[in-house]
């Protein structure tokens, strides 16, 4: 998903922006895509990836208005555009009519998908995970994070998202069959983002959510839109600005682990606004970690709800 760089020579466009409503958002959003060397040509397959974890909680999931941005600028530029996701609960589909996305898409006569058709990625520790066809079958991918806390590993950003990418249940069932064993789940999560085509980076940091996560944390109004061509560089320059190091991060460590570029501040250089226009001081990540796997019999009763669910259709 990401290029490794050699040193200085990763953009990263830091924008502070106040409210998702403001008339400036789509110039920001070209702004930032710009300033860090976004380009694609006239007719190339785009999907949108954007963190769609939920319906039932909005903060959770990549704002509809910086989603509809990005939409507007690749459709400007001749792309054929798709959104798409694999929610943890429901489809794509439902949670964009919660969040407020489908009216927005549908105006712009973009289609929502659910990522799936699994097809098996090996993993570098002998197991495999079932990765979307629909996401490898594109020519691009514009992967929108929502930078927030996270129960279990922080602090999250654009190289977890791409763990959306792992189709329906699976996602649930990798926590059951690799949290037990330290260092799998983030080491599963690199290769998945990994695996995927070539794409761009956009940073959804208007709204944050800290103190927990990654679904019932709370908003922070830390008031950033990022770009970058490099996903592990753009999780790393959120980090920095907001004061953590990798010995707080498992993800952010397993890339040190194996010498990733963007995971090195050094690397790293802001063509827009720098770092230190952000207050992140009362910015606060989960003071204790939960377990990486979830206990068996939740992962059943999330399945058993799902098909109850099918079978009343």
């Amino acid at each position: 998903m990401s290029e490794h760089n050699s040193a200085k020579s990763i953009p990263v466009g830091l924008f502070r922006i106040l409210e998702y409503e403001s008339t400036l958002l789509d110039r920001a959003t070209a702004m930032v895509l710009e300033e860090t060397g976004f380009k694609i040509n006239p007719g190339t397959k785009v999907l949108i990836k954007p963190n769609m974890v939920t319906a039932r909680r909005p903060l959770a999931c990549t704002h509809p208005n910086v989603i509809l941005s990005v939409c507007r600028y690749l459709l400007d530029c001749g792309a054929r555009v798709t959104v798409g996701d694999s929610p943890s609960y429901g489809s794509a589909a439902q949670v964009a009519k919660s969040i407020g996305l489908a009216s927005g898409l549908a105006r712009l006569g973009v289609k929502i998908k659910t990522l799936g058709r699994p097809v098996p990625l090996k993993l570098s520790f002998g197991e495999e995970i079932g990765i979307s066809r629909d996401a490898l079958e594109t020519d691009f991918i514009v992967n929108i994070p929502k930078l927030k806390a996270h129960c279990q590993f922080n602090m999250t950003g654009a190289i977890k998202n791409m763990f959306g990418c792992v189709v329906g249940f699976r996602k649930a069932m990798a926590h059951a069959r690799f949290g037990e064993n330290p260092g799998l789940m983030e080491q599963m999560i690199v290769e998945v983002a990994d695996s995927m085509p070539l794409g761009f980076n956009v940073m959804d940091g208007i709204y944050a959510m800290h103190k927990t996560g990654p679904i019932k944390g709370e908003s922070f109004e830390l008031s950033l839109l990022a770009a970058s061509p490099d996903a592990w560089a753009i999780d790393t320059a959120c980090y920095m600005l907001l004061g953590l190091n990798p010995g707080q991060l498992l993800l952010w460590n397993e890339g040190l682990r194996r010498d990733i570029s963007g995971c090195n501040p050094d690397n790293l250089y802001y063509p827009v606004e720098p770092p230190d226009n952000f207050d992140t001081k009362d910015f606060q990540i989960p003071v204790n970690l939960s377990p990486m796997e979830f206990e068996f019999f939740r992962v059943v009763k999330g399945q058993f709800k799902n098909l109850l669910k099918l079978f009343k259709r």
